[in-house]
Parts: structure tokens; sequence; C-alpha cells
């Protein structure tokens, strides 16, 4: 194996070694698991309390769309301040947040949940730029593949043990326990975080940082311009916005398993049987983002060159995939479809990641992060929507799913195009 592979040894190397990296990969694992546990208990309750398609749409649009609206003061927080800090106090007010969730009992407290999941995500759009660009600053250049590799895996398997465990937990303990656990997995994330002995040299020698500097657009413009004089940061930076196509899953995973692929056995009430359609589903697209950047890295390594075609294999194998979950006709199928949807869309996520991170300047990750996580929730939040819509007006979800595939051949030909602008440039290994 040559110098420019990246070995399994790798994963295991950067987790012995760098201390650092170790304790925010905790802190993802304690928080994740405690999210997806969750996600499947507010999809059923709303499912419930409302019956209604457009009902989990909402939720869902309301858990990424107000990180396109945050993105331009989570930015330049994040490049004004310690990111350290930042990701700390979002921790913390989330566990809080969470916590208001025990106290949605009717259908009439629908609208207090939408106001905690908007709230939620405001510290959601302020915590994640914040690790990303904290990311290059803790690892080394050979170590970003393999630690942006792992976070998408870790990321994944949080996802399918997560989805799995939150329905069975839901079933057997009730909400309030998801909700208490995910509350505490904040907490045990934030005081991981905290142990974390991190140089951040963007806010070195720095000024004191004013109110009135967030309504102060100046570092936004210039983020703007930053980005807009490098064509290939630009198209890279956009690559999430066409993943976000698959955003439709938030809304067609839950209602196949529910409405679909229950899981029928004896004495299980119909109501759990869908829950747990729905757990299996949403575990096998955490099984897919798994497999996909761990065998994607494998073939990849550190080649640039690489990973930009990587980008372009990952749309068309996430079209393929649900072109197949549109016409699975078992659950075994339909799981299967969405595992190698996700393995695709997941290996875009990481070497989009990894590329940019390369591309970008330490002062500037912040508002680029940003404003990349901004667009792709933008575009995940209109599919979402529009597919909710959609279902609720008598359109199957089978021909969502269907369309869902054929929609993300867009972003596959609009990359083919951008990988032009890459033509005769630097040696393999250079982003």
């Amino acid at each position: 194996m040559n110098d420019r592979q990246v070995s399994l040894s790798a994963y295991s190397r950067l987790l012995r070694t760098n201390r650092n990296f170790r304790l925010l990969w905790l802190a993802q694992i304690v928080s994740e698991i405690g999210d997806w546990l969750y996600t499947v208990a507010i999809y059923s309750l709303l499912l419930e309390f409302t019956g209604s398609a457009k009902s989990i749409a909402i939720a869902f649009v309301l858990q990424v769309l107000p990180q396109f609206f945050a993105a331009p003061t989570t930015g330049v927080l994040n490049d004004r301040l310690s990111r350290k800090r930042i990701m700390i106090f979002a921790d913390w007010a989330r566990a809080l947040i969470v916590s208001g969730m025990l106290l949605v009992r009717t259908p009439g407290g629908v609208w207090f949940l939408y106001i905690l999941l908007v709230l939620e995500t405001l510290m959601w759009a302020l915590f994640e730029p914040g690790r990303n660009a904290l990311v290059p600053n803790i690892t080394g250049e050979k170590e970003r593949i393999v630690a942006n590799s792992l976070s998408s895996a870790t990321w994944s398997f949080n996802l399918a043990i997560g989805s799995a465990l939150g329905g069975m937990v839901a079933v057997m303990f009730g909400r309030d326990t998801v909700f208490v656990v995910n509350a505490l997995s904040f907490v045990a994330s934030a005081l991981l975080v905290k142990r974390m002995r991190v140089e951040e040299p963007h806010i070195e020698n720095a000024p004191p940082m004013r109110a009135r500097e967030l309504a102060d657009f100046t570092p936004i413009v210039e983020g703007i311009r930053y980005v807009r004089r490098d064509s290939r940061m630009l198209a890279t930076m956009f690559v999430k916005c066409g993943l976000g196509l698959m955003g439709t899953n938030w809304v067609i995973l839950p209602l196949l398993g529910e409405r679909v692929f229950p899981v029928h056995l004896p004495g299980l009430h119909a109501s759990s049987g869908g829950m747990l359609g729905m757990s299996l589903l949403m575990g096998s697209r955490g099984i897919g983002s798994l497999l996909g950047p761990l065998i994607g890295s494998l073939w990849a390594g550190y080649e640039a060159s690489r990973l930009r075609r990587g980008i372009l294999y990952g749309f068309l194998i996430a079209a393929l995939g649900y072109f197949a979950l549109g016409l699975a006709p078992t659950l075994a199928l339909a799981c299967a479809a969405v595992v190698l949807a996700h393995a695709g869309g997941s290996t875009i996520w990481v070497f989009s990641t990894t590329i940019l991170q390369a591309q970008t300047e330490d002062r500037f990750r912040g508002r680029v992060f940003s404003a990349e996580f901004a667009f792709s929730m933008l575009s995940m939040s209109t599919v979402s929507y529009l597919s909710g819509v959609l279902i609720d007006l008598g359109v199957s979800v089978r021909t969502v799913a269907l369309g869902t595939g054929a929609v993300i051949l867009l972003p596959f030909l609009a990359w083919a195009l951008a990988l032009r602008l890459w033509r005769g440039e630097n040696p393999p290994g250079q982003a």
C-alpha cells in the first residue's frame, strides 16, 4: 500500500495519538446517538398527533432552514470568537431546549415542539461550522481525510444505532425517556469539548468582538469576495447544495416505515410496528453512510483528483439507490436500496468537506462552512417540504422516491461540468 492510500490502521492511529480529535470524536458519538434516538420519537409523535406527511416535512424544515438565515451571523461568530467556547455554549443550550420537549403532551402542543426544533437548529448552526473549522487546527494534512472519513463514519454509525434503538426505547420505555437521554448526551458532549486543548490562530491578537459587529456586513462581504475569486472553491462549496436534494428521505423513510413496511410481530401494536419499520429504514441509511466514506477513502486515498471523481460517482450511486427504493417490493430490499443511496451521499459529503478544508484559509473557514451549510439546508428544506405536500395531495411515497432519483442526476451533471475547472491542475495530493 503506497503513501497516497489511507490504511485502516490510520483511523486507530489518529484516535490513539491525537487527544484533541479523540475528545471531539467522543463528543460527537454521545450527542449524535442521542439525536437519532429522539428523531424517531419526534416523527412518530407527529404522525400520531396529526396523521399528516406535511407535519413531518414542517418539522424537518424547522430543523434545517433556520441555518440558512443564521449562517451569516454564525459564520462571523465562529471567525471572531473561540470556536471551542461556542461549541460548549451550543451544547448546554441544546440540553435545555430538548428538555422542554417533555412538555409536549397533546396535539395542541405541537406548535411548542416546532419552536423548540427551531431553537435547537440555531444552536446546531452555531456548533457545526465551528467543528468543521476546528478540525484542520487539530489534525495534520494527511490526518484530514482520515478525520473527516472517521467523523462521517461515526455519524453514520450513530444514525444506524440511534435510529434502531430509538424505536425500541420509545416502544419499551416511552418517548419521555428518549428526550431525557438526548438532553444528557449534550451535557456529556459539552464536558468532553471542554477538556480539549486547542490553539485557535484566528483569534490570536484579535481585538475583542463588539455586539455591533453582528450587524456589520463587512466580514460577510469579505467572505463572499474571498469565495468568488476562486471558481473551484465556489463549485466545491455548492456540492452539498446538490446533495441536499436527497432531503426528501426525511419524509420518505418515516412514511415508508409507517405505512408501507410496518413490522408485524405477535402482540405488537400497529403504531409500534410502524415505528420499528421507520427505525429499520433510517438505520439502513446509517449503515450506507458508514460504508460509503470508509470504502471511498480506501480507493481515493490522499489524491485530490480521486476525491473529485468520487463526488461524481457518489451522485450516480445515490440516484440509482433512490430508483431502487421506489421499486422495492419488500422491507429488506428497501433497506438495501437505502444503504446504496446513502453510501453515495456520505461519500459526497466527506470528499467535498476535505477538499474545501484544504482550499480555505483558516480565517475564512467559519464563514465558508456556514455558507456551505446554509445552501445545503435550503435545498434540503425545499425538497423535503415539497415531498410532504405532494404526498398529502395523493402522490405515492414510491413515486416521490423515484422522483428523488431523477432529481439527483442534476447535480451529477453539474459536477461533471465543474470538473473541467481542474484540467491541467497541480499534481495529485494537492486540493
